[in-house]
C-alpha cells in the first residue's frame, strides 16, 4: 500500500479547516484515513499549523509522501529541520591570547 500524506478538508462553509492526515493513496480527499498527524487553520490571522513533527519523520522515513502543499507545511512546522545539537559554552581566553594594550610611543 502506499501512503500520502495530505490535508482532509474539515469545516464549515466558506471556514475551510484541514486536518494533516496519512491516507492510502487511492482514498478520496475526505475520505478514510489512517492517522491525522495534525491541523491547518488558513484563515486565522496568523494562519496556524500544528503538527506531530515525532510522527511525521517516522511516516516519511516509511515512505510516505506528502503533496507539495503538506511539504510546504511541514518545512513552515520544522519537521525537516535536522534537530539541532546542543550549543558549546564559548571558550575562555588563555594566557598566550592576552595581549596588553599597546602604550603610546615614548620619545
Amino acid at each position: 500500500m502506499s501512503t500520502r500524506i495530505r490535508l482532509r478538508r474539515v469545516g464549515r462553509k466558506n471556514w475551510p479547516e484541514y486536518r494533516i492526515v496519512v491516507t492510502d493513496r487511492r482514498a478520496a480527499r475526505d475520505g478514510r484515513f489512517i492517522e491525522t498527524l495534525g491541523y491547518y487553520r488558513p484563515r486565522s490571522d496568523p494562519a496556524e499549523i500544528q503538527v506531530d513533527a515525532e510522527r511525521a519523520r517516522a511516516w516519511l522515513k516509511q515512505g510516505a509522501t506528502p503533496s507539495d502543499t503538506v511539504r510546504s507545511l511541514l518545512k513552515k512546522a520544522g519537521v525537516f529541520a535536522s534537530p539541532k545539537p546542543p550549543a558549546e559554552p564559548p571558550a575562555e581566553p588563555t594566557a598566550a591570547a592576552e595581549v596588553p594594550p599597546a602604550s603610546p610611543a615614548e620619545g
